[in-house]
Formats: structure tokens, sequence, C-alpha cells
């Protein structure tokens, strides 16, 4: 184990504790709605910087692989019955089966060629979902969720409690990428994917590792998502905005690092909610397209970037 792996277990044993206590101490079940979203971009945000990040391949699909952690999970339970934990374990599985497969499909293209792609591969799957009957079709699916287990006050405070370890989960694996020799060698595809290639990086097998282990967090950000709304439908489960955002998070909080999709999503979802309540959820948009091109602008390394310059006198990298 590395010496600075002990601060960010024992961080991740302290979030986890207070995720369990929090659903005995606070009682509006509102708190844990909004936290759910908030943890549910967190993770959204995290795995998109696998691919999006570390690589340095833009992917405008993760709304479908969103999507399809979302129909998979609810089709499974309506259908078969399956627990939650099942059904979020088969939504990561398939979408790293998806990930692979549109690696293979996508990634001999690059820049704005393999953005349009993926784009693409959002509509397609949703205009299947459209088109099966067993999933509702245009018109959706109502899921009632499972009781919430003894140790869980509500349902609410248990959707918290389960993303709260899907998101957790999903910042260990990024981390553990980060700074292991999968990172190294990600970090040398984004420099240079010609010079890393000659350096004897096995670029290919690299990228489809980041599009499977992106591919089965995303899904595993959909699969609570039906027993947390109890009703799905094509429109909601591919929005754009979880696409923008998707992308938007982590360009915010930065992306070198795994605390920079974590810081973005925390701070960018958080005002989404805010706003949402206070002003209007239609504004949501607009508000992320204008901080987005002002952290383009004025702080392009983005939070996690912009601290760190701060903390070491201001001094550039």
């Amino acid at each position: 184990m590395r010496k600075n792996s002990f601060p960010f277990l024992a961080a991740v044993g302290i979030v986890l504790a207070l995720g369990f206590l929090l659903p005995w101490t606070v009682r509006n079940p509102f708190y844990f709605f909004v936290g759910y979203v908030v943890l549910q971009y967190v993770t959204i945000a995290t795995g998109w910087n696998i691919l999006g990040g570390y690589a340095g391949y833009i992917n405008f699909g993760a709304a479908g692989f969103f999507g399809s952690g979302v129909y998979l999970s609810a089709f499974l339970f309506t259908t078969l019955g399956l627990p939650l934990p099942l059904c979020i374990l088969a939504a990561a599985i398939f979408g790293a089966l998806l990930g692979v497969l549109t690696g293979y499909l996508t990634l001999r293209i690059q820049g704005v060629y393999f953005a349009i792609a993926t784009l693409g591969l959002v509509v397609v799957l949703e205009t299947i979902v459209h088109n099966i009957s067993a999933l509702g079709g245009a018109s959706g699916m109502a899921v009632y969720g499972p009781r919430p287990p003894a140790w869980s006050p509500g349902p609410s405070q248990y959707n918290f409690t389960v993303m709260l370890i899907i998101a957790v989960a999903s910042v260990a694996l990024a981390r553990f990428v980060e700074i292991s020799w999968i990172g190294r060698g990600l970090r040398a595809v984004k420099a240079s994917e010609d010079a890393a290639e000659c350096s004897g990086v096995p670029t290919l097998r690299l990228k489809l590792l980041a599009c499977a282990l992106s591919g089965a967090v995303l899904a595993a950000a959909g699969a609570p998502y039906p027993f947390y709304t109890s009703y799905v439908e094509p429109v909601t489960a591919f929005s754009l905005i979880i696409g923008l955002n998707a992308i938007a998070m982590p360009l915010i909080g930065g992306t070198k690092s795994w605390s920079g999709p974590v810081l973005g999503a925390l701070l960018l979802a958080s005002v989404q909610q805010i706003a949402t309540v206070t002003i209007s959820s239609e504004l949501n948009i607009l508000f992320v397209g204008l901080v987005l091109i002002a952290f383009v602008a004025f702080a392009p390394g983005g939070l996690a970037d912009l601290f760190g310059r701060k903390s070491s006198g201001g001094a550039k990298p």
C-alpha cells in the first residue's frame, strides 16, 4: 500500500460512516433527494473523466451509458425481481461491454469525429428503447422500488446511501487508475498517442480498458435512478443535460486528477439544485454553459489546478 493512500482511505471511511449516520439524524427527506442527485453527478463526472480526462478522448455519449443502466436496472427489477445490488452489478457489466464495443467501433478516429460518433450512440440507444414495448416504449415505465432494509429509515434515505456507496467506489476506482500503470499509460496516450505507441505502450488495450471502466461507472450511476423517480422514460434517461454535465463538471473541476470531477460535480450540481428550487429548472443548461465558458476562458485547468497553483505560491507547473 502506498504511503499516501492512508489519508484517502481514512477520508473514504469517514464519508461512508457519515452517509450511514445522516439518515438517522436528518429527518427531512428533501435533503436526501437533493443529495442523491449531487452524488449521481459525482459518479457521472468521475466515470466520464477516466476516458475523457485521463486519455483525452472527449466523450459525448455519457447519457447513452447512463440511460442503458437506467433501463436495464428497471427491466431486471420489474421482470425478474432482482434486488437493487444485483441490478447495479448487471448495469455495470453491461456498461463495460458496451464501452468495449463502442471503443472498437470509434477509437480509430479522434477529436471531433470521435465526439460525434459517441453522440450518435445516445441517439441509437434512445431510438432502440423507444421501439421496445417491454421497456414501455416512448411512454416509459413505472418502477415501484423495493422496501428499504431495516438499517435505513426510508426509501429516499436508502437511495441516497446506495448512491453514496456507488460514488465512493467510482472515485476510489478513478484514483486507482490515476496512480497505477494504467493512468501513466493513458496520460502518455493523451500527450502523444504515436509517441506512446513507439515507446511500447499498449495504446489500444489501454483505451479499450478506459472505455470499459468509464462505461461501467456511467451505467452503474444510472442503475438506482428508477427507484429514485419510480418512473423512467427515454427523454429523461438519455437527457442532454446528463451528457452536458458529464463534460462540464470535470472541465470545471479539473481533468488531471480524480479530485477535479468531484469538486466540479459538488459545486455545479449543488448550485443547479438550488437554482431548480429557487428559480427554474429550465435555466440549468444556460447556467452550465455560462459557467463552462467562464472556466475555459479564465481557469482552463479547472478548480483543482487553480487551488494547486495558489497553494504553491502561484508558481506555474
